[in-house]
């Protein structure tokens, strides 16, 4: 469908992160749609989501799945290095591996505050500097997608950490890209607003929401379809002139009056 087009991504091989939840699953099947071959990765590699994406998508692309943890550097460097060995390396990273343990901010203990910031932030840094080694000592260009959130932007009570998190990765992003943008490497940010996972989708659906929903000037939330243009724009060459850009998705929810 794309093909001879700027969001061609024929060829390429892109890794994600945090491929097993809803939008990493997602982020797959855009990426083999658009010609692109994957590295699914996810702290067990042995998921049945991964497997079933695996199956299915195998069948257009090459797909392969690794174990990772972005919250550790042994397992950024060892996953990073045995993908350049194998594949020739990555072209695109998109750093979408993220979690939210909602609490008060009086309720938020310091382990609740490292798991998440870890995760969603250290995590995503590991992960852009080992990329970002690679491509430089290989002398070849590179694409980031860090996946962060409307709530980097305005907050809800009871998210402290990810609000935190989510902040703290669109300005890394920003910072890479000013850095690295000589080394041709272009850092980008997705930021979603309330998208329907299997993470959300009971509160999503409950009567406690529904104020919210009301506030979207579109009046709904999102389903994971919903990024496909904006994550397909930011990974591939149509985005070739874009670097510490964040394009938010989020239904005008930003634009709307707390």
């Amino acid at each position: 469908m794309f093909k001879n087009t700027p969001f061609d991504m024929t060829g390429k091989t892109v890794l994600i992160t945090g491929s097993s939840g809803g939008l990493g699953g997602r982020f797959a099947e855009l990426m083999a749609g658009a010609g692109a071959n994957l590295i699914l990765a996810a702290r067990n590699a042995d998921n049945p989501r991964l497997l079933v994406l695996q199956q299915q998508l195998g069948e257009r692309v090459r797909v392969e799945r690794v174990a990772l943890d972005v919250s550790s550097q042994d397992s950024v460097a060892s996953v990073m290095a045995d993908t350049c060995n194998e594949t020739n390396g990555i072209d695109v990273l998109i750093n979408n591996a993220g979690i939210a343990e909602p609490a008060s901010a009086i309720d938020t203990d310091e382990a609740l505050w490292n798991r998440v910031i870890d995760t969603n932030l250290n995590g995503a840094w590991l992960m852009a500097r080992e990329f970002a080694r690679q491509k430089i000592n290989n002398k070849s260009a590179g694409v980031i997608v860090n996946i962060t959130s409307v709530l980097a932007h305005r907050v809800i009570s009871g998210v402290l950490p990810y609000a935190v998190s989510k902040a703290g990765l669109e300005q890394m992003t920003k910072a890479l890209a000013v850095e690295w943008a000589r080394h041709n490497i272009r850092v980008n940010s997705l930021a979603p607003g309330y998208i329907v996972t299997d993470m959300n989708r009971d509160y999503l659906q409950s009567e406690a929401a529904q104020p919210m929903i009301k506030a979207i000037p579109q009046r709904r939330v999102g389903e994971p379809k919903d990024l496909d243009g904006a994550l397909l724009l930011l990974a591939s060459e149509a985005s070739a002139f874009m670097t510490g850009s964040t394009v938010v998705v989020d239904g005008g929810h930003m634009q709307a009056s707390l």
